[in-house]
């Protein structure tokens, strides 16, 4: 997620920064923690094996930040309005927009800075800037046209092919969705499979996805 957000949820994550407080921070600082937030102020817990672990209260300040790193395993599906295909075989550069869609599964790396500042002249409250970016890969099904330029003349009439496609792909949390850019290749289903000038040759593409969990 990107923007403003009015709670942190508690959790592990790991303290990046910790403003302020040089001491707590060098304690903890790239640590797991656990973290609730009560009101205006952090609670960490470090991981201990005593069934009563000790807490420490940190106080949000306006003049410091904190940031706080949430790592987890992310699945979306996504679609890839556009392809671009390399030159291959006498055929220019392609900008495809044929319907494409995957299943997306990696790691999300979500980043919480938090501070306090001034609502009003006499009163502060909590703030909280989140930022997600991803990273995994995809596995889907779309299609692309198949005409005799792209089958070295073997193709018969023009159709809509079925490809099967897989790779990599980077994704940035815009908050309503998400938006990223994937590399990957086609495997085209059926007997111009043989003739296809882009079977199993890389592209690139334009991705937008929605967060499945």
């Amino acid at each position: 997620m990107v923007g403003n957000v009015t709670q942190l949820n508690d959790g592990w994550y790991d303290v990046m920064h910790l403003g302020g407080n040089d001491t707590l921070e060098a304690r903890l600082r790239n640590q797991r923690v656990y973290v609730r937030q009560p009101s205006d102020s952090l609670v960490f817990t470090p991981y201990s094996t005593q069934p009563a672990p000790t807490s420490i209260r940190y106080q949000l300040q306006p003049d410091h930040h904190v940031l706080l790193l949430d790592r987890r395993l992310d699945l979306d599906v996504f679609t890839i309005p556009v392809k671009v295909r390399p030159p291959r075989a006498g055929v220019p550069v392609q900008l495809n927009s044929n319907f494409n869609a995957a299943l997306y599964l990696g790691r999300r790396l979500n980043f919480y800075y938090l501070s306090r500042q001034n609502i009003t002249p006499w009163q502060q409250a909590p703030r909280i800037r989140a930022t997600g970016i991803g990273y995994g890969g995809f596995l889907g099904l779309g299609s692309t046209l198949i005409t005799g330029d792209v089958t070295r003349q073997q193709a018969g009439p023009e159709y809509e092919g079925l490809v099967l496609h897989a790779g990599l792909a980077t994704l940035y949390d815009a908050h309503i969705f998400n938006v990223g850019l994937a590399a990957g290749f086609d495997h085209l289903i059926g007997p111009d499979r043989r003739y296809w000038i882009y079977q199993h040759r890389p592209w690139l593409g334009l991705l937008f996805s929605l967060d499945l969990n």
